[in-house]
């Protein structure tokens, strides 16, 4: 019988220290803060930049939005929103390799031609002119993945390089639309 409750005592006494581990997402400044704010300096220099925050639930769980904005007159995506999901793989806290899952409003211009036929004796039969472009905007939905990885400093800085795509749903002339970048920033 003493058996049996010493063996009972240690098997509760294992279960309570196992109960005191704690995540590393409690503790607050420096590398060890659960936000991060970030620049996609990709899609920066491409005309449209992101910009990406990122909040840290556990150590190797964290969720995420990212908002983009074309700024130049003739830049094809107007706007865009994508929340996203990502599950790390490193040793450290929210870093290493990761893979996202995500989903997307995308709002972005297509310009078109209207062909018309003319049949006016001045021209050529069976000539067509077409009028300036005539630009349609679109908005749309999408879910998409990406995998990268995240690198981070002592001091709390962070940089990232990912690649992924989504598929855009509805009538539109784009089907897809990319995840990727090389960004940098700051865990606070």
């Amino acid at each position: 019988m003493k058996k049996l409750m010493l063996s009972g005592l240690l098997l509760a006494s294992t279960l309570f220290v196992y109960a005191q581990k704690t995540d590393s997402t409690s503790t607050n400044g420096g590398i060890n803060g659960n936000n991060e704010l970030k620049l996609n300096l990709f899609y920066t220099i491409a005309g449209f930049p992101e910009i990406n925050y990122e909040r840290i639930l556990k150590d190797d769980m964290s969720v995420g939005v990212a908002i983009l904005v074309g700024l130049e007159k003739d830049s094809e995506y107007s706007f865009g929103i994508i929340p996203n999901f990502r599950v790390y793989f490193g040793n450290k806290k929210a870093s290493g390799f990761f893979i996202e899952g995500n989903a997307a409003v995308i709002s972005y211009k297509d310009n078109y031609y209207d062909y018309s036929y003319l049949a006016y004796s001045s021209y050529p039969a069976g000539t067509y002119q077409y009028t300036s472009p005539i630009a349609k905007t679109y908005t749309n939905f999408g879910l998409g993945a990406a995998a990268g990885g995240k690198f981070l400093t002592k001091k709390g800085f962070v940089g990232e390089i990912y690649l992924g795509v989504g598929r855009l749903f509805g009538d539109s002339p784009i089907e897809a639309y990319p995840r990727g970048g090389i960004t940098i920033g700051k865990r606070f």
